[in-house]
């Protein structure tokens, strides 16, 4: 694949690759099959597959019916392998995958009423010997048929592979009416849940009402018996508490939503609701301006409501997600999700829209194929001076890359400012007016749908010009996903760059071709072991003579001995560097005054059962009068993962020049996931920029790009580029 590998299969509510798209066109718009059967390897050692059904959790937003599907054909499927006598098929808890992550090809099915199956299966077209492992070989509820240890060949997990779908085919056509009629009864129930009074419970209103019950007395309703029998002759509590804490109004689930048109960033909201509409969501657009909830709403909001047959997604893309906590034992470890838990689309996007829990009507007329932004015009464009773009707009980087590209001039202004009636935070774009410059940014207007505004004064203050830069994007032979996934980013959002791979770094002399170079998650290691080590998401790099001559300058790796102190000397030079995720390390090997802030009192890291955050969505604290976070909230959602690192400031960071641009100030920041222990977060910092040398390092911890979903944090990324090439001017205010 040209850019994320297999992290296309990562893609299905983003729907952002032509493989997604096209996948998510047949199944859920042209085709909308009852049953999608995904093949996959490896399965667990010591087994030859892993097949359906799934462990817990499962998610909340999707149908009863999805689950008792898979339950019933993937026990016709376990039936099949014993009646074959095909051992070493293991289910539920014997591999890691569960039904509670929307994004893959299997799983985003289930938000769409389909019964989704994934086998992973062992073997390659070279013999391989199936290991003995204790802990498989007695049977049980997740291995049935435990396979001894043995010699294995490829012709066998093809037929392995035949026997499963024999399974699922001699089911559909067994059962081929009940599965029509339960696809159907599925969007019923959807549809119907959408058009009443609907509660989704999710696991912290059961632990609020847990918390209620035991400070009102309440607290031996569990008491009669213990283990499996506790509570088994309970009477249970008051049904009160059922109607107060579980059905209040206010915690009922939404009719709709309404995304307003007069947001800052509509073009961004346009994408959103674009990957629902490819998702086979119906999306309305309000023809003129409306009123709901007391609150007036221009035309061309867009309106996505919740009585479809599709609610079960439009639910998982717009609320927050609630993993419950999920432990081998008490007091243990925890069991790692199956991908992400936390996740929720509209809040990665960054998009404003509020939720309606009142059945409403309006202007509205259904989209047909995927939804466009006005186009947007230049306002007090005759006469202007220069024009005004407001910095929180994603695809004003696109104008701004168009703009230097074409030699034009482009500025930050440093200071707020108001003109036309409007205020401009710190950060506001200005370009001055040419007859080119025009034209440039009226196509951008009227192409992604922003309204720049043209005046006729220059304004005054400190301002950071902008020029051209040379970008390097890190990537290794075999492909790194993370750096695919910002390879697409560069080329949608018109980055000029190169790859530039470990030998180029260690050849050194990097101020002669970059003024920028980006790491992503994986590329600098903390110790020597080196970055990016593996070729592919599989294997090890290959031997040089393996490779063809064209591409073995591709091999190598990054190495604290080899390539940290080029980059030093880049950076020591007048460079700039970006890094992202684990790449942190880069921040230790320049000497900056940072520590690990996820460690226990004797600085030690923190384990897990201490803790955990897995794939999830965090709030900050943002510093948005930095230029590198122009155009941010001053509170922003980011995406956090299990190896995300958090940063404690040294006490002499402040006088060395390391200044913090996002930070943890709540003991519990999660808004979409899991957080285990994330108190510990508070006061760590997630962002930060240094002075090294002459050159700028910033140091991104979360995931800003991760596969090319959080949209509200690409900007991070964005303006540490520009940055490379901005110089300081004072302008001198005129009438």
């Amino acid at each position: 694949h040209k850019y994320v590998g297999h992290d296309n299969n990562r893609d299905s509510y983003l729907v952002s690759q032509p493989e997604t798209e096209n996948m998510a066109r047949v199944l859920y718009i042209e085709w909308m099959p009852q049953i999608l059967y995904n093949h996959h390897q490896v399965g667990p050692s010591g087994t030859i597959m892993w097949a359906p059904p799934f462990r817990y959790p499962a998610n909340y937003n999707f149908d009863p019916l999805v689950l008792t599907g898979i339950e019933q054909v993937g026990s016709a499927m376990q039936a099949r392998f014993a009646y074959e006598s095909k051992p070493g098929v293991t289910q539920r808890n014997g591999g890691p995958f569960s039904t509670w992550w929307n994004g893959g090809l299997r799983t985003t099915a289930y938000f769409h009423n389909i019964i989704g199956l994934l086998t992973e299966t062992q073997g390659n077209p070279t013999p391989i010997t199936i290991p003995f492992m204790p802990n498989r070989i007695l049977p049980d509820g997740d291995n049935l048929l435990p396979i001894e240890p043995q010699e294995w060949h490829f012709r066998q997990s093809i037929e392995y592979s035949i026997t499963a779908n024999r399974a699922v085919l001699d089911y559909a056509s067994r059962y081929r009416t009940q599965l029509l009629m339960n696809i159907w009864r599925m969007g019923q129930n959807q549809i119907e849940r959408g058009s009443r009074d609907h509660w989704t419970l999710w696991p912290k209103q059961i632990d609020a009402l847990v918390e209620k019950l035991e400070e009102d007395g309440h607290d031996d309703w569990l008491s009669f018996g213990s283990g499996a029998l506790a509570g088994y002759f309970s009477q249970g509590v008051p049904v009160e508490y059922f109607e107060s804490e579980l059905r209040a109004p206010e915690k009922r689930d939404p009719r709709g939503y309404i995304l307003p048109s007069d947001q800052a960033d509509f073009g961004t909201a346009t994408k959103f609701v674009n990957t629902l509409i490819k998702n086979g969501v119906t999306v309305y657009r309000a023809t003129r301006g409306f009123t709901v909830s007391n609150k007036e709403y221009p035309s061309n909001s867009y309106i996505v409501m919740a009585a479809q047959a599709y609610r079960a997604h439009v639910m998982d893309m717009f609320e927050p997600q609630d993993h419950p906590n999920d432990f081998k034992y008490e007091g243990g470890p925890p069991n790692p999700p199956y991908d992400n838990a936390g996740y929720t689309l509209a809040l990665q996007m960054g998009v404003e829209f509020d939720r309606i829990l009142d059945g409403f009507d309006g202007p509205f007329e259904k989209i047909e194929g995927l939804a466009r932004a006005p186009a947007g015009t230049i306002a007090n464009a005759d006469g202007a001076t220069g024009y005004l773009i407001d910095h929180a707009v994603n695809d004003a980087a696109v104008l701004t890359n168009r703009l230097l590209a074409a030699g034009e001039e482009v500025l930050w202004l440093q200071e707020s400012l108001r003109d036309n009636g409007s205020t401009y935070p710190a950060g506001a774009i200005y370009v001055p007016a040419t007859s080119s410059s025009r034209a440039i940014v009226e196509d951008a207007a009227a192409e992604f749908g922003f309204n720049p505004t043209g005046t006729r004064t220059l304004p005054g203050g400190p301002a950071l010009q902008l020029n051209p830069v040379r970008v390097g994007l890190w990537d290794r032979y075999g492909g790194s996903m993370p750096s695919g996934w910002v390879r697409w980013l560069f080329e949608g959002f018109e980055f000029p760059h190169e790859l530039v791979f470990p030998q180029r770094l260690d050849a050194g002399n990097l101020r002669e071709d970059f003024d920028v170079l980006v790491f992503v998650t994986d590329a600098i290691p903390e110790g020597d072991r080196g970055g990016g080590g593996g070729f592919s998401f599989f294997g090890s790099m290959p031997d040089e003579s393996q490779i063809p001559s064209e591409y073995r300058e591709w091999l190598g790796r990054v190495t604290v001995g080899s390539t940290v102190p080029h980059l030093i000397e880049f950076l020591e030079a007048g460079g700039t560097i970006v890094t992202i995720g684990t790449s942190v390390a880069m921040a230790t090997h320049a000497g900056l005054p940072l520590a690990d802030q996820l460690v226990d009192d004797a600085g030690n890291p923190l384990t897990d059962d201490g803790f955990y955050i897995p794939g999830s969505v965090v709030e900050v604290k943002v510093d948005n009068s930095r230029p590198l976070a122009y155009g941010m909230p001053e509170r922003a959602n980011m995406f956090f993962t299990s190896g995300t690192p958090v940063m404690r400031l040294l006490p002499d960071a402040h006088r060395e020049g390391v200044v913090p641009v996002a930070w943890f100030d709540s003991a519990e920041p999660l808004v979409s996931g899991w957080a285990w222990g994330q108190h510990r977060l508070e006061g760590g910092v997630a962002v930060v920029q240094a002075k090294v040398g002459q050159g700028n390092l910033f140091v991104l911890g979360p995931e800003v790009t991760n596969r090319g979903q959080p949209h509200g944090t690409f900007k991070l990324l964005f303006n540490g580029i520009f940055l490379a090439g901005a110089k300081e001017k004072r302008l001198e205010l005129t009438n």
